[in-house]
């Protein structure tokens, strides 16, 4: 005889099921988030797309991830996201969402992965659950070396793309004509100080006033060689100070900071090469002097 028990237990196994099912079936016909096509994030998209990469493969799947996403309430970890791909210059043109689901993608794979040779190579499972944690933050760790990266690379090409917007400027341009001859006189178009300065010509373009757009610049590539920069520019606006020779000064000393920095390296590379400096120093006396221990040790310096 069934007892009250069963019953409930089925009608509660029923309605889990019930709502497993439906939920399932909403976040089925949910259409995929909107691909970027505007703006910086639309043409890193695009450029991602054409390279026939996994991500190519893996996109639509991160937009239906992402737009499952959307529902969670995750405001300040999107923000903080948010902040991260921006330094980044909008990597594979990603939003917050996307690279949330591009993480738990990887995770996935890795640990899906790591899981079947686990299986096949009888090893324990705890390496599988390793790579699945790992895999969720490789995409995160790779917006990360990126944006580091363009830092550095910032960092680097200023002092000498200032320098020659303050000869432009000298020469009778403005200060957007100046960035526009830096510009279309580059080399490498894909250079980050070159993107940047393109960014802000198109900022301007928009009708954004320099202020505004210097601000978007030193919020993409928050260091201190930026902000120094944008802060000369704008006080140099506000107070009607000669552009030319406030970008001179910055030239100059941008180039002295960065050989400053360069020093500080090279000191720091001398204390840390004296650790191998010094166990190759002792491996040379062991090799030098071990022969004559171990003669000494089995008598063979005594008399004959």
């Amino acid at each position: 005889m069934i007892g009250r028990l069963d019953v409930v237990l089925a009608l509660v196994f029923a309605a889990v099921l019930g709502g497993a099912s439906g939920l399932t079936f909403q976040l089925a016909k949910m259409p995929l988030a909107d691909r970027p096509t505007l703006g910086a994030r639309g043409l890193n998209r695009t450029k991602a797309l054409r390279k026939g990469a996994l991500f190519s493969f893996v996109e639509p799947a991160v937009r239906l991830l992402a737009a499952w996403l959307a529902l969670l309430p995750m405001e300040r970890t999107r923000a903080h996201i948010r902040r991260s791909l921006t330094h980044a210059g909008d990597y594979l043109g990603l939003s917050d969402d996307e690279l949330i689901a591009l993480c738990l993608l990887s995770s996935l794979g890795l640990g899906g992965g790591a899981l079947i040779a686990c299986q096949l190579l009888k090893m324990s499972w705890l390496l599988a659950f390793g790579a699945l944690c790992i895999g969720a933050f490789l995409p995160w760790l790779r917006v990360r070396g990126v944006a580091q990266q363009r830092a550095r690379s910032v960092g680097r090409g200023l002092p000498a793309s200032v320098e020659l917007a303050s000869m432009c400027m000298s020469a009778g341009l403005d200060f957007p004509g100046s960035l526009r001859r830096i510009v279309h006189s580059a080399s490498n178009p894909s250079d980050p100080v070159i993107e940047e300065f393109a960014r802000v010509l198109q900022e301007l373009d928009l009708g954004h006033t320099r202020r505004s757009a210097m601000e978007g610049f030193a919020a993409r590539i928050p260091t201190d060689q930026v902000r120094e920069f944008v802060n000369s520019v704008i006080q140099a606006e506000e107070k009607g100070s000669p552009l030319a020779s406030v970008l001179t000064i910055q030239a100059q000393t941008q180039r002295l900071r960065r050989s400053i920095a360069a020093e500080e390296t090279a000191s720091e590379a001398a204390l840390m090469l004296l650790g191998p400096m010094t166990l190759i120093f002792l491996c040379v006396i062991v090799l030098l002097l071990g022969p004559v221990v171990v003669r000494f040790m089995t008598g063979g310096l005594g008399p004959a």
